[in-house]
């Protein structure tokens, strides 16, 4: 039989998905290299130095990657790329940070690493004192952050062992019993990623990046961290909703008491041994020119552990805090470690590498997510947008096709085609949700939304009240619907993959009769948007996701089978 590979210049892999065989290696790729393009026969797969450094870091050993290489390649694989992989491989654990009294102490394993480290500016300019002879120097553990993010930058990541300072202890334990009084436990995957993670408490765990789907219980890891490392715990997410979610979980599924979480987001300034802030709120500035006024928060406790919700979000000046804040543990949590700004590396370095992820279809084939159907519907334009289209700026054309009043009636008859089961109907632009919001006579939650009617419309939507539920972006993350099971994507940020994801994400907890969801992504046919969707859909269909392709005829013909 033909083999599934082949391999071009550039660490870059082209897999041919029609191959029986591709399905076996997917995502043993996947644990090492990053999937780029994905036109329907041949995917496109890159090798680069972050995705070879966290399969290392994950026990991958240079050889395991050459022999998926070898054996899956139609040609044989050069000594030149097998050679590179071994350089690049090989380079994670030549450089290690240890605790040295009250300094720390940077070491190299070998001349090439010393002296790749050692010209780095900002690992000189950092340094207290070097030892040329013994490839080391000693450093004040404040620029512990700045130095392994200098490293990683000059080809060395560092492997970070000077281990981490206890905090305030906090007794934080399970219950046997949620507080709804259904009986709770970790799931096997949940207790291996926090175990990943902790290591037993050796300096070798207690900083990583546990990757898991939407639905797959990312909280519940985070909970099992906090009981496990028994410390004062600084929960950074993405909003206010978040931020509430959190708590309720909290609240559910351990013996904490109420007065011991504080929320630090909104008007709520509660700084307890949990505190829970939003990453807007450290951010806030009155002007550009002033300091963050909230980043005191990071040290107005001796946290132990400071866990990073959708770390793949995390903005700039938070890592830049963040980085004197090395001596907490530090768990970070996402669905999927793409960063559309390419700062892949920040994550790595400052936060901790890849320590347990898992294959979405994994979880699906085990029951712990729902089976999803997806299908992309190209639309095509109205006439009035189609003009408008043709005489506007390459700026403006992506908002045109992703505003698309065409889109309208086709979401309208995907609604019908699933009368009987809860929709999310998802998008990127206002005025086009607005409208739809009209058309359809479904509610609408937006940033503008206060978070008490959120909340009312989400829990009414929980509650079957609402069988359509109109929301923008704001939805993309943190949103418990546990009952939705179609999304209507209707419009999105270009090519995001990591909002691709998310928004999977809104229909993969398992639904109570066991039945499938669909996914489906509305496409402007012969624009810009054709582009863009090939992207978005690029992480998810290297979790094994197929996209069905549809016409808009293909939509009324369903509708009319769902008439008759």
């Amino acid at each position: 039989m033909t083999k599934p590979l082949m391999i071009q210049t550039g660490q870059t892999l082209l897999a041919d998905a029609r191959n029986p065989a591709y399905a076996a290696i997917r995502d043993k790729l996947a644990g090492f290299a990053e999937l780029v393009k994905s036109p329907d026969d041949w995917h496109t797969y890159r090798m680069t130095a972050i995705s070879l450094w966290n399969a290392a870091a994950a026990g991958v050993r240079p050889e395991e990657v050459i022999e998926v290489l070898t054996g899956n390649s139609r040609y044989p694989v050069s000594l030149q790329l097998q050679r590179d992989i071994y350089a690049v491989m090989s380079r994670y654990g030549k450089v290690r940070l240890v605790s040295a009294d009250d300094k720390l102490l940077l070491k190299a394993e070998d001349q090439d690493a010393w002296e790749a480290i050692r010209h780095a500016r900002d690992v000189r300019d950092n340094w207290l004192e070097a030892d040329d002879n013994r490839m080391q120097a000693y450093l004040l553990p404040a620029y512990r952050g700045m130095i392994k993010n200098a490293c990683m930058q000059a080809g060395y990541p560092v492997v970070d062992q000077a281990g981490y300072r206890d905090g305030e202890h906090l007794n934080v334990q399970f219950r046997e019993r949620t507080a709804k009084g259904s009986e709770f436990q970790l799931r096997d995957y949940q207790r291996h990623a926090v175990d990943r993670f902790y290591q037993e408490g050796t300096v070798h765990g207690g900083s990583g990046i546990v990757v898991l789907p939407c639905g797959a219980g990312k909280t519940i890891v985070g909970l099992g961290a906090m009981v496990t490392c028994k410390c004062a715990t600084l929960i950074l997410t993405t909003n206010t909703t978040s931020v509430k979610q959190w708590k309720r979980e909290i609240l559910d599924k351990t013996a904490l008491a109420p007065d011991m979480i504080g929320e630090y987001a909104g008007k709520q300034k509660q700084v307890r041994p949990v505190t829970i802030a939003t990453y807007h709120m450290l951010t806030y500035r009155s002007r550009d020119q002033n300091a963050f006024v909230h980043m005191k928060l990071f040290q107005q406790r001796k946290w132990g552990l400071i866990i990073y919700d959708e770390v793949h979000l995390l903005p700039a000046p938070v890592f830049r805090a963040t980085a004197e804040l090395q001596a907490a543990r530090r768990l970070g949590l996402t669905a999927t470690l793409v960063r559309e700004d390419g700062r892949e590396g920040d994550a790595f370095s400052l936060v901790g590498p890849k320590t347990f992820d898992l294959p979405w279809r994994s979880l699906e084939v085990r029951g712990f997510l729902a089976e999803v159907r997806c299908a992309e519907v190209r639309v095509k334009l109205s006439e009035r947008d189609q003009l408008r289209y043709l005489e506007a700026s390459p700026r403006a054309k992506p908002r045109i096709a992703g505003d698309n009043t065409s889109k309208d009636e086709v979401a309208a008859a995907l609604i019908h085609c699933h009368h009987d089961k809860p929709v999310l109907v998802i998008g990127q632009y206002l005025q086009q949700l607005r409208r739809l919001s009209g058309k359809l006579q479904a509610p609408l939650i937006t940033g503008q939304t206060s978070q008490e009617e959120r909340e009312r419309l989400f829990d009414r939507f929980r509650k079957g009240h609402i069988p359509v539920l109109i929301v923008s972006k704001v939805a993309n993350f943190a949103v418990d619907l546990p009952d939705a099971a179609v999304a209507i994507q209707v419009s999105g940020s270009y090519g995001s993959r990591q909002e691709e994801a998310q928004r999977l994400g809104r229909v993969l907890r398992p639904k109570q009769n066991g039945g499938e969801a669909y996914f489906y992504s509305l496409v402007s046919a012969d624009t810009r948007e054709e582009q863009d969707a090939d992207r978005r859909r690029l992480f998810l269909l290297e979790q094994g996701y197929c996209y069905e392709r549809l016409q808009e005829s293909d939509v009324w013909k369903r509708k009319e089978a769902a008439s008759g």
